[in-house]
């Protein structure tokens, strides 16, 4: 039986990559530094191995007998200290180093939609800083780029909960958002593929305003959505940039950076934008 040894298996992608690789028989390694992690409980067949990935030292051995590695280890706001550098490439580098010291056959990471063009954001320089390194390294390789998680979706539905949603422009640049579960399929099928480099999304291609009135629908409140200039969207990142430093402003221009563009990628998976708002309204009520 193969063994895949998944990094960043307690994130958002990673618990879903956890069970693909579950359905499809992968003897499976999920590295993780949290020592009071209890969602493996349900899992059999898991081996939890405990390192840091920011520390090559921890990493020394835990590739040993592993045939594919699938990284998902990145981070959208900087926690501990830490900077983009320092995980969506440091770390990165830190565990493909000892892949390759550990003879792994394939090295497969998740990276973002259009990031080779947006190596001006700070978490994008990162990740392509790796890149980089990465197709250097004489390692099979499979690279996949996601356009958005439905999870990054929820914004809309938070906002319309609110009652109102503000878009950048007239609203109308497309996305094709892809739920978790359906990117993990893509993800652990790219161990047998000899695809270098994947994009993917959703089966849905949607504006903004669209997007927007789903929200509004799942919540049950009439559509009311504000539309910002983009010159006041770049006057906005210029300050944010001169006066906050990056660990404040990484995540916030990204955010808005993506969100003034088309991001549309192939079309994947069989999960409703739709249905994930109406699950995340359901959930909400049930907190209440």
């Amino acid at each position: 039986m193969k063994k895949v040894l998944l990094a960043g298996a307690t994130g958002y992608l990673g618990k879903f990559i956890l069970d693909e690789l579950q359905k499809r028989d992968y003897s499976t390694v999920a590295l993780t530094r949290n020592r009071q992690i209890d969602n493996f409980d349900d899992q059999s067949g898991i081996e939890i191995k405990y390192a840091d990935v920011t520390k090559p030292e921890t990493l020394s051995g835990i590739c040993k007998g592993v045939d594919y590695v699938i990284s998902t280890v990145g981070i959208t706001k900087q926690k501990d200290g830490l900077t983009y550098m320092d995980v969506d490439y440091q770390a990165n580098l830190n565990l493909l180093n000892e892949a390759i010291n550990n003879g792994v056959s394939k090295f497969i990471y998740v990276s973002v939609l259009n990031g080779e063009k947006l190596r001006h954001l700070k978490i994008c320089e990162a990740k392509e800083k790796f890149v980089d390194d990465f197709k250097n390294s004489g390692i099979d390789y499979s690279i996949i780029r996601p356009n958005g998680f439905f999870s990054d979706m929820s914004e809309f539905h938070t906002m319309a909960s609110k009652g109102k949603i503000y878009l950048f422009g007239d609203g109308e640049y497309k996305v094709n958002p892809i739920h978790g579960e359906d990117l993990a399929e893509i993800c652990v099928k790219a161990i047998e593929q000899n695809k270098t480099e994947i994009e993917v999304g959703g089966p849905e291609i949607l504006t903004h305003n669209q997007i927007a009135e789903t929200a509004f629908a799942a919540v049950g409140k009439p559509v009311k959505i504000s539309h910002i200039p983009n010159s006041l969207r770049k006057i906005i990142l210029s300050l944010i940039r001169t006066f906050t430093s990056s660990k404040t402003y990484g995540p916030i221009e990204f955010f808005m950076t993506v969100m003034a563009m088309d991001m549309v990628a192939s079309k994947n998976g069989k999960h409703s934008l739709k249905e994930y708002f109406a699950e995340l309204t359901e959930t909400g009520k049930n907190n209440e």
